[in-house]
């Protein structure tokens, strides 16, 4: 059995390097100003991610994140509510904000796998 402490540590660590890469993500949009070349960055990301620890659930997620919000920022966009002003849009939205949405739903799945193994 853990000891609780390392136990604590182990989920914080785990946490931490769930949201970290997505804060990273962010904070890289008003830096790179090429949207293709953000896109290519926050593909990287992924892969890096996918290719560090394999789960087929991850692809799930990835993919249902990169649909489900794309559908409620395209909606946003067309009611006036959000806009954007970036170089390439699709719909009204940057090309890499689906990428960016996709990874923050399977970050948010490691995130909450990580925590189920703290609880049990």
């Amino acid at each position: 059995m853990m000891l609780p402490v390392v136990a604590k540590i182990l989920v914080v660590s785990r946490i931490v390097t769930s949201v970290l890469p997505v804060m990273v993500m962010i904070a890289l949009i008003p830096l790179v100003r090429n949207d293709i070349v953000l896109s290519g960055v926050y593909t990287l990301f992924i892969a890096a991610t996918l290719l560090i620890r394999q789960d087929r659930k991850d692809y799930v997620f990835l993919s249902v994140g990169m649909v489900i919000p794309t559908i409620g920022e395209i909606l946003f966009v067309s009611t006036g509510v959000e806009s954007f002003s970036r170089d390439i849009l699709v719909f009204g939205i940057p090309i890499w904000l689906p990428l960016l949405w996709g990874y923050v739903f399977l970050m948010m799945r490691r995130g909450v796998t990580a925590l189920e193994k703290y609880v049990r």
